[in-house]
């Protein structure tokens, strides 16, 4: 156990930091603090000391410098087992400094603003706070470090539970806390001042996640698994999403709804998306979503059974009443906002509404250039690239065939376009009417996809459109996509068997247009 005589107390975030330095006060604990901080507690009645005083050093160069001190960091790393720490700190008139309440100018938060200039994130790197935190974490075995104001009723009650003590399990378990706020901190600097230090990907890639929870299990019973976050945590995206319902979500539920939700916010207009095992099975767009939703599932109904899936608008009754038809099965949904009645309807309205998990993503946002990364692990190492956030766009499209295509196969086309880039390759997506008639996915040959998705369209595929994830080395997928009955193909081109495909293409009448761009997903 460590007795607490005297806090530091200098926050950044002041959330609750009035209620736990009064609390601090009231067990008789002195509280120094500095700024704003110092500032704050005095005009909400809690007695404070402030550093300036203690040290009789004033804080100068526009609060750059004010903790950086012998006095306040010798009170914090002194080794109160050492005789000769404790007699230099009586000698120098060194108080004990028994906890530590900092946390971190918002560098992350600064930075995330689009407008942010150069000068103002260098101005937001904290130096003293870190210096402080990383001080009291490394002398834990007698003080207690507090980064996080989720932790201030933790510590009071502690203190008040052992006449104003910390145990030592508290105390490790907070310097654990601490260290990892500072490397995340650190890391936040360094990953900012790589990205606008040049042309290229950075030389370190040290990204910091914090724990949102820990998982049953990843894919399998026998995989230990977590779900970590990226601080701060963009909005909207999936960790940011807030559970209205449902049972808990697994591993394999974050995969798939976070392929759902970058396949929908590829549109503008009403869209669902219907995603099995990471692939979409169904897709659609229109004007009235409950159409839209029950064209999607009616992609592949017999797939969409046990599916996720994803909406860009918000989920009224009408569609919340097709969602909980006895015919479907559905284990997430992720949407921007929905009806109170709807969440009523879903949850109450089916033998599987208790369970299905809801999301609720706040916003609907369109994907754009913005720069994310995506990581993948390999055997020792991490692959890491930008995301495939490329769009559709009519006006780079080259016809490469007599035939040209209607308005209306455009639109399908398009639709088939951003829904290849979400399944994975091989893709062949065929689409119909402003909906996905059939999908092949992930398979070792093109024509193999081709082949699936007919098989999957069935009648359906007579007078759709069929668009590849990359370009088609011969022309055996086409004469395939003629045989279903598809008028109109889209594909990146490039392939040194074009010719032949443009002519097998011709022949069937297909009209055919190159993207110049692919849209790999392994």
């Amino acid at each position: 156990m460590a007795k607490v005589r005297t806090a530091l107390v200098s926050v950044s975030d002041k959330t609750g930091v009035v209620e736990f330095a009064a609390e601090l006060s009231k067990l008789g604990i002195e509280v120094m603090s500095t700024g704003g901080t110092a500032r704050l507690l005095s005009s909400n009645g809690v007695k404070v000391t402030k550093v300036s005083e203690y040290t009789g050093f004033p804080e100068i160069m526009d609060g750059r410098v004010k903790t950086l001190h012998p006095k306040v960091h010798g009170g914090i790393l002194a080794n109160r087992d050492i005789p000769e720490h404790m007699a230099q700190m009586k000698e120098h008139e060194i108080r004990p400094i028994d906890l530590v309440a900092v946390n971190l100018y918002p560098f992350q938060q600064t930075v995330a603003k689009p407008d942010v200039s150069f000068e103002e994130a260098i101005e937001n790197i904290d130096i003293g706070g870190p210096t402080m935190i990383r001080s009291a974490a490394k002398n834990h075995a007698h003080l207690a470090v507090v980064v996080d104001p989720a932790d201030y009723d933790r510590v009071i009650e502690e203190l008040k539970e052992n006449d104003g003590e910390t145990g030592d399990q508290l105390r490790f378990e907070l310097a654990l806390k601490a260290f990892t706020h500072t490397a995340a901190y650190d890391t936040a600097i360094s990953d900012y001042l790589s990205n606008i230090g040049g042309e290229g990907m950075s030389q370190l890639y040290s990204p910091a996640y914090g724990k949102l929870d820990d998982l049953r299990y990843g894919e399998n019973p026998h995989q230990v698994a977590a779900v970590y976050v990226s601080e701060p945590c963009p909005k909207p995206s999936l960790c940011a999403a807030e559970q209205l319902s449902g049972k808990e979500l697994s591993y394999n539920n974050y995969l798939d709804l976070d392929a759902a939700l970058a396949a929908v916010s590829e549109f503008d207009e009403p869209a669902a998306i219907v995603i099995k095992h990471n692939n979409p099975c169904g897709a659609a767009v229109g004007k009235k979503l409950v159409e839209v939703f029950k064209r999607a599932w009616d992609g592949d109904p017999l797939s969409a059974f046990g599916s996720i899936v994803a909406f860009n608008r918000k989920v009224d009754t009408e569609t919340a009443k097709e969602i909980a038809s006895p015919d479907k099965f559905i284990e997430a949904i992720i949407a921007p906002a929905y009806d109170p009645e709807a969440v009523e309807i879903i949850t109450t309205g089916t033998k599987w509404g208790s369970s299905v998990r809801i999301l609720e993503l706040g916003e609907s946002k369109k994907r754009n250039a913005s720069g994310e990364m995506q990581a993948r692990t390999i055997s020792g190492g991490v692959l890491v690239q930008e995301a495939d956030t490329l769009g559709f766009d009519e006006s780079k499209l080259k016809c490469v065939t007599d035939k040209e295509p209607t308005a209306e196969q455009i639109a399908d086309l398009g639709l088939a376009w951003l829904i290849s880039k979400h399944v994975r390759s091989n893709a062949i997506v065929l689409a119909k009417d402003g909906m996905i008639v059939g999908v092949g996915a992930g398979q070792m040959s093109r024509v193999d996809s081709a082949i699936i998705a007919a098989r999957k369209a069935g009648e359906r595929a007579k007078g759709s459109v069929m668009a590849s994830d990359a370009f088609m080395p011969f022309p055996d997928t086409v004469e395939k996509a003629a045989e279903a009955g598809v008028t109109a193909i889209i594909q990146p081109g490039g392939s040194l068997g074009d010719k032949k495909v443009i002519e097998a293409a011709n022949a069937a009448g297909i009209a055919m247009v190159f993207t110049g761009s692919r849209h790999f997903r392994h």
